[in-house]
């Protein structure tokens, strides 16, 4: 960190800008989730969860892969698993490679269930991100966002 006497304030564009992207980081996911248990039986992060599996090789991860991929805690991502475990839409297997750790697979069920919630999520997504980026370079923030996010892995 650096000495509070030698550290720049903040301008208001970095003020605003640092504020509006806390309303964002805070009220997105309970408006998705709303969206999302509204329609289907599953929260917006566990839809999330169905998808990384969805995407991974032999749609399996690590917990603590999927975990970082949500950005979760290994114990947060443990509750989330077992929640979907009990309606059959994941189930844990050993790591044939590691006897201590344990992969989630996402099921038949667990496919059949990301299909249904893929319009709800969509739908959530285009109304309350997409619709108020008309006229914004995408890519450009993309880029942005990511470049904060990987800067924080680091």
């Amino acid at each position: 960190m650096g000495n509070p006497t030698t550290l720049k304030p903040l301008t208001r564009a970095e003020e605003a800008f640092l504020r509006a992207l806390g309303r964002v980081i805070t009220q997105l996911p309970r408006v998705a989730d709303a969206d999302m248990l509204e329609e289907q039986p599953i929260s917006s992060v566990e839809y999330m969860v169905l998808v990384h599996l969805s995407e991974a090789p032999d749609h399996r991860l690590r917990m603590s892969e999927l975990a970082n991929a949500c950005g979760l805690s290994l114990s947060g991502m443990t509750r989330v698993v077992n929640r979907l475990e009990a309606q059959s839409l994941v189930m844990r297997q050993r790591c044939a490679d590691d006897g201590r750790a344990w992969h989630a697979v996402i099921t038949t069920a667990g496919w059949t269930q990301l299909k249904q919630a893929w319009p709800t999520n969509l739908a959530s997504v285009r109304r309350h991100v997409f619709s108020r980026l008309e006229g914004c370079d995408i890519a450009a923030a993309t880029e942005v966002l990511e470049r904060i996010a990987l800067a924080e892995r680091a």
